[in-house]
């Protein structure tokens, strides 16, 4: 099933956190019914809906498509044609337009001992995978711990909730990590355990990039 969603129609409420050599994030502000210009895009991306919603694509040469989303889900978007695209539920939708700007290389997910999948399934599942990324979700409750591990790669972090953990690094230093809610950011190749020291459970979203 082929996944498209909105570019940025509302440039002057939206950001972009990230623009490197490998992606550009750009947090997009999507208002109820207003639908955008005709237009494409060119590269493959993920996407995460901050907000539950619908989406109408209407193309010149296909039939209209309707894309549903949940909190906090992470769809694929990959390279497609022509349209005009709807959010046609009653709230504004943010949305995290991960843009990636290289082809995949398999190289760079060289088996891992310390893969947080490995180590930690509990806590840590993968949403999808292709050849360009591995999208990761935690889930990390009330004061919960998880093990040493590695992050092999470059990643964009994407926090659906807000961080409060205590942090152990590989060389044994150690730190307190905070973010806010809907925050993003780009991090690098890491090995740490982690504490949950909120009272509340934390929920996470790294997209890995493979080039």
């Amino acid at each position: 099933m082929i996944l498209l969603a909105t570019a940025a129609t509302l440039a002057a409420q939206n950001t972009t956190p990230i623009d490197n050599d490998q992606v550009k994030v750009i947090v997009v502000n999507e208002e109820p019914h207003k639908k955008t210009s005709l237009h494409e895009h060119k590269v493959n991306r993920v996407m995460i809906y901050l907000q539950a919603g619908k989406q109408d694509f209407t193309y010149p040469d296909k039939p209209k498509t309707v894309l549903s989303f949940k909190a906090g889900e992470a769809k694929w978007s990959p390279a497609g044609g022509m349209h005009i695209a709807e959010i046609t539920t009653n709230d504004s939708i943010r949305i995290v337009e991960v843009e990636l700007k290289k082809p995949g290389s398999m190289a760079k997910m060289a088996p891992n001992s310390l893969d947080v999948i490995k180590v930690d399934p509990k806590h840590y599942k993968v949403d999808f995978e292709n050849d360009q990324v591995r999208v990761i979700r935690g889930k990390v409750g009330p004061h919960e711990t998880v093990p040493m591990h590695e992050h092999a790669t470059n990643r964009v972090v994407v926090y659906l909730t807000g961080q409060n953990f205590h942090v152990t690094m590989g060389d044994g230093k150690s730190d307190t990590m905070t973010h806010k809610e809907s925050e993003v950011v780009w991090s690098g190749p890491s090995k740490h355990k982690e504490e949950n020291m909120s009272d509340k459970p934390f929920e996470v979203v790294f997209v890995e990039v493979k080039n």
